[in-house]
């Protein structure tokens, strides 16, 4: 009985150390220098759905930047495998063309799995330590993650001749974007007393060999200043079926307009 007792210490205490180190947050990405140009401006259009003219009137008024790139960096955390994982994120992209994401899970501090993706040219690759994951339906879900987070960037969404919005209802408008040949939808509901943004909804194929879509949830949870403009600085990612979110990211830093040959090592930073 006393063994028995005393394995039964061990791992409870084993398990208290390995929560304990999901506990612990990692360090951010350096930030990066911001170039000394604002980006130039163009008239907001004319013709938008209500609730859209509105959100970019509150974001920027009557004129909305044109950016070419954008680098967001954060932490938060990430539900892989049933397990809630720390992690520290940076997210680059030329925008509406490509983008880089670098994720890296940690614990106590340490880097433990690091996700390399990109994707350009319509094309995906997610490299993991367990293998590569490509295919038609990554590619798909890979387009829709670079139109969805342009949430960083919304000016893209009015800037961007393939882009257009339509109208449903006062509150709510479809964002249709290009993929390939054809076309991409997102349902984008607006929050009533604010005017900003609060969730982009889409179908899209959950594992690589999936034959049907699942719903796709990104929910700005927090609207704040950052870097002296008005940001989403956590969002939340959910597949419908799952109920809650997986990702969870609070973002820290969003810079337009770097030479992205300049930061990409950045990106992959010990």
């Amino acid at each position: 009985m006393r063994i028995l007792l005393i394995i039964l210490a061990v791992l409870a205490g084993l398990a208290l150390l390995g929560w304990g180190g999901l506990r612990v947050t990692p360090r951010a990405f350096a930030d990066l220098e911001p170039p000394a140009q604002a980006p130039a401006t163009t008239p907001l259009p004319e013709g938008l759905p209500a609730p859209v003219d509105r959100f970019y009137r509150e974001l920027y008024g009557d004129q909305v930047p044109i950016i070419d790139t954008a680098v967001i960096s954060g932490r938060g955390t990430m539900r892989i495998a049933g397990v809630t994982l720390p992690v520290r994120w940076r997210f680059l992209h030329d925008t509406g063309q490509a983008y880089r994401h670098r994720i890296e899970t940690t614990w106590f501090g340490l880097r433990i799995l690091a996700i390399d993706e990109r994707f350009q040219d319509g094309t995906a690759r997610l490299e993991l330590p367990m293998g590569v994951v490509e295919g038609p339906n990554v590619d798909q879900g890979a387009n829709l993650a670079l139109w969805a987070e342009a949430v960083w960037m919304p000016a893209v969404w009015v800037t961007d001749p393939r882009v257009r919005w339509e109208s449903i209802d006062e509150h709510t408008a479809v964002l249709v974007v290009p993929f390939d040949a054809e076309e991409e939808t997102f349902v984008a509901r607006f929050d009533p007393d604010t005017g900003l943004l609060r969730l982009l909804e889409s179908m899209r194929f959950k594992g690589e060999d999936d034959a049907t879509r699942t719903l796709w949830l990104n929910e700005v949870t927090d609207w704040s200043e950052l870097d002296r403009q008005l940001q989403p600085v956590e969002t939340a990612l959910t597949w419908f079926d799952e109920g809650s979110p997986w990702a969870v990211l609070t973002t820290e830093q969003v810079v337009y307009d770097l030479e992205l040959t300049d930061v990409v090592d950045l990106a992959s930073e010990p």
